[in-house]
Parts: C-alpha cells; structure tokens; sequence
C-alpha cells in the first residue's frame, strides 16, 4: 500500500514548470469523464464521479487544502445517493430529474448569502488555528458555496450556475498557488461547463421546452 501511495504521489510529468503527480493525473481524467457521463445522463457517472471524489481526497489533503478534502467526502456521500436513486429509477424518465427549472425566491437568496458569508468565516477560522493551511479563507469560501450551489442543483434553481461560476473562478488560481496545475485546468474547463449550463437552462426555459440537461453536476463544476 505505501509503494502504491508512493507511486500515487510521484511525478507523471512537468507542466509549466510544475510537477504533475499521477494521482492529479487520475483525479483529472476522472472528472472530465464523469462531467462527460453526467452531461450524457450515463449510470456510469456516479461510481467514476466516486473516483474521482477518492483521488481528489488524496490530492487536496497533500496539498493542505482540508475544506477541499472534507468537500469532497460530501460529494462522494451525495454521489451515493444520486446512484441508488438513479438505480431504483426513481429520478424521472430515462433518469432524468423532471422538476422544473425555476428562479431563486428572495427568501432562499439572502439565505444563500447569509450561509455563504458566515461559513466561510467560520470554516477559515478553524483551518486558521486547527490546521497548517496556508490558504484558509478561499479554501473555505470553495466548501461553503459549494454547498449552497449542491443546494441549488437538488432543487433546479436557475441562479445555481452563477455560484458554480463564482466558485471556479476562485478555484483555478487557489489550486494553481498549491502547484496542482492540471487541476486547475480541469476547474477552467468546469468554469466553461458551468457558462454552458447556464445558456443552456435559460434557453430551455425560455423556449419552455422540457429540461434537458441533467440536475446533478458533479465535484467543483
């Protein structure tokens, strides 16, 4: 097993200047194909997704990036969840989530604010002074809107996106400060995703066609 952690960690390649561990090499391969099943409303997602959540769990806790690394078990236990349901079929036709798309009432913004602001100053303060992260308050940030955009997708409010943008925006230059710079690739690539899916419901909803782009994004997007 520490051979096998070892080989995990080692060096796959350089990138600007920066070396590439094999497991940011699996963590990266992993999410672009669980984004790709997602998108295709696939089975297959949910245990890739649960993968990927592994290799980021890994990753990040090396990196020192703890909210990240507890944002990921979440999603891994969420991944459970959306498996068995999409198993037990229960999830609308075909798999699909067949709520409709809908705007955020006032209520749930202000909420969505208010949760944003006062996790994130709580999540930094206890990586402040319980752990060595060296970059707590955006770490912290990442793990509590996260939360509020998961929130948002369960419920297919159109605002979500927004979020998610927000989030990836601050993401890529937090994970290329920590040298994971493939990873931060891949977060641009969930930032443009994320512009998509955005376009994509409010055409949809506009159109008033039935939704067709699936409820549940996976990790980060």
């Amino acid at each position: 097993m520490n051979h096998l952690i070892a080989w995990m960690n080692s060096a796959a390649f350089t990138l600007f200047d920066s070396p590439v561990s094999w497991i940011e090499v699996i963590g990266f391969a992993t999410g672009a194909a669980c984004v790709y099943g997602v998108a295709r409303q696939k089975l297959w997602n949910w245990p890739v997704g649960i993968l990927n959540n592994i290799c980021f769990i890994l990753l990040f806790l090396g990196a020192g990036l703890y909210g990240e690394t507890l944002l990921q078990l979440i999603f891994a236990a969420v991944a459970l969840y959306g498996w068995y349901n999409w198993l037990r079929g229960n999830a609308g036709t075909a798999g699909r989530n067949d709520l409709p798309i809908r705007d955020a009432s006032r209520k749930e913004i202000l909420t969505g604010l208010g949760i944003t602001a006062i996790g994130t100053a709580a999540v930094a303060m206890v990586l402040t002074h319980g752990t060595d992260s060296q970059v707590p308050w955006p770490d912290a940030f990442v793990l509590t809107a996260s939360l509020v955009a998961t929130y948002g997708q369960a419920k297919k409010i159109f605002q979500h996106w927004h979020v998610w943008i927000l989030i990836d925006v601050v993401s890529v230059p937090l994970y290329f400060s920590r040298g994971l710079t493939l990873t931060a690739f891949l977060y641009v690539g969930f930032l443009f995703l994320c512009v998509y899916g955005l376009i994509d419901w409010k055409r949809t909803r506009t159109a008033g066609a039935p939704d067709a782009f699936p409820a549940t994004v996976t990790a980060g997007a």
